[in-house]
């Protein structure tokens, strides 16, 4: 029987297992697509997530960037340097996840690919987790399956809200190395567009509000202004979940993690950050539950919404006053030296969303009152 066994081989299922593996406990990662798989996601990764490891993700990275272009309706382009100790990462996350398990894999994880679960049930003192030809026990279980997570819902946790979003893959003829933001396409969401070596990825979806399932006109939009070809790219569509509001993320011997918690910054609509984050905390909850405390994994819950959902709170907020004017928004915040300066420091973990909120919230709010 093993102490945990992570359902999902993403960033938060990686991270939690390497760091429990780190605690000698014994971890069993479940992952339904042949490794290393594919996953729709342009690949942005906040450079902060090296405190959390004790090994390099040099090799994982493809290049690395801290040039930001915003437009607005593909005009109107500012272009900014973010001043951060360290530039944004740029990845493939069939490399980047696939390289995190293989670091726990050096300490012991047993890595199952290719391996669907198919049910779950709880007897005794422990869970058994049931694929097409076993079935595995252990004492503590981690839910690492995404945003459609089948296994929150064996959990019975409350189901979340789930968007589409979609990417896609095109030439980067032009040697563009920015990261781009374009805003005023698309309500209640934008466009990103990330370089990654002689490719550029392109994703869109909306962060709040109703849900859009074809982003195809929008995308072609987006390319067609930028030069950029995608008669041969094929368009993923994935699922999207946001923070939605605090919520447990504890049940018996079993946690959430990543975007199965719905831990998808509102504002950014970054996710790999706050997937390693609740990872390495998950795994810390369960190394102390295996060690007798049985107050560990409701703290866990506590915790991520202290150190994470409130400020996901403050970035809720600050989406929803941008969403509702976005021009103005766009000219008040995204237009100003500062909005980029403040963001970066958002990223690297200087600063937080609640640090910078009341001033840009007052900023926008004003802007909404006539004759103001």
């Amino acid at each position: 029987m093993y102490d945990c066994i992570i359902v999902g081989g993403g960033p938060a299922g990686g991270a939690a297992a390497y760091h429990l593996a780190q605690r000698g406990r014994s971890v069993l990662v479940l992952e339904k697509c042949p490794l290393p798989r594919s996953k729709p996601c342009t690949g942005g990764v906040s450079p902060a997530v090296a405190q959390w490891f004790d090994f390099d993700f040099s090799p994982a990275i493809v290049e690395t960037t801290r040039t930001v272009r915003y437009t607005w309706k593909l005009e109107d382009a500012v272009e900014r340097e973010l001043n951060i100790p360290d530039p944004i990462w740029i990845v493939q996350r069939s490399v980047f996840d696939h390289f995190l398990l293989q670091q726990g894999q050096r300490l012991g994880v047993t890595v199952c690919d290719n391996t669907t679960v198919t049910g779950i049930d709880f007897t005794g003192d422990h869970w058994s987790v049931h694929t097409p030809t076993a079935a595995y026990r252990a004492a503590y279980v981690i839910a690492a399956d995404g945003a459609n997570s089948q296994m929150a819902q064996w959990l019975g946790f409350k189901p979340k809200v789930v968007r589409t979003a979609a990417v896609m893959t095109v030439p980067n003829e032009g040697g563009d190395r920015a990261v781009h933001f374009e805003f005023g396409l698309v309500k209640n969401g934008f466009l990103w567009s990330f370089p990654s070596g002689e490719l550029r990825t392109v994703g869109v979806g909306v962060l709040r509000g109703g849900d859009r399932t074809d982003w195809e006109p929008v995308l072609q939009q987006y390319c067609a202004a930028h030069n950029l070809a995608m008669a041969n790219s094929h368009v993923q569509y994935h699922p999207l979940c946001v923070w939605e509001g605090a919520q447990p993320l504890h049940t018996q011997h079993a946690l959430l993690v990543g975007e199965a918690a719905g831990l998808v910054d509102p504002f950014s609509a970054e996710g790999i950050r706050p997937a390693l984050y609740s990872g390495m905390c998950a795994a810390e909850a369960i190394d102390a539950a295996l060690a007798g405390d049985p107050t560990a994994l409701p703290n866990y819950s506590q915790r991520l919404q202290n150190e994470w959902g409130t400020d996901l709170a403050w970035a809720q907020r600050l989406a929803g006053l941008f969403h509702r004017m976005p021009g103005v928004g766009y000219r008040l915040a995204m237009k100003r030296p500062s909005a980029t300066r403040r963001l970066g420091q958002v990223l690297c973990g200087e600063l937080r969303y609640r640090d910078i909120a009341a001033n840009a919230m007052k900023r926008l709010s004003t802007a909404f009152i006539p004759g103001r």
